[in-house]
């Protein structure tokens, strides 16, 4: 199964029923360390009522190290799509 990546949209409503998002932040104490936070959604009653688990909650690695664990939750959970509040950063 192809899982898409996309960037979070500006709004609360994903147009998917089923969804994993990666949330990233700097740490408060050291802004040169990131932390991300994995959550699978998903919305059976279109809207009605969310059941969001989070899969790790603030914790330390980089953003293309938490796309790619959520990449590959979702393909072995056959989720179609990850959700990014933060590009990706390749190296050069």
């Amino acid at each position: 199964m192809e899982v898409r990546v996309l960037s979070a949209p500006p709004s609360s409503g994903y147009p998917e029923n089923d969804y994993i998002c990666v949330h990233t932040d700097t740490d408060p104490l050291d802004d040169t360390v990131v932390l991300a936070t994995i959550e699978r959604v998903t919305d059976r009653t279109k809207g009605k009522v969310k059941r969001v688990k989070t899969l790790l909650a603030r914790m330390r690695m980089s953003i293309d190290a938490a796309l790619g664990l959520a990449t590959s939750y979702a393909e072995w959970k056959q989720v179609p799509v990850v959700y990014s509040d933060s590009p990706p950063r390749h190296a050069p």
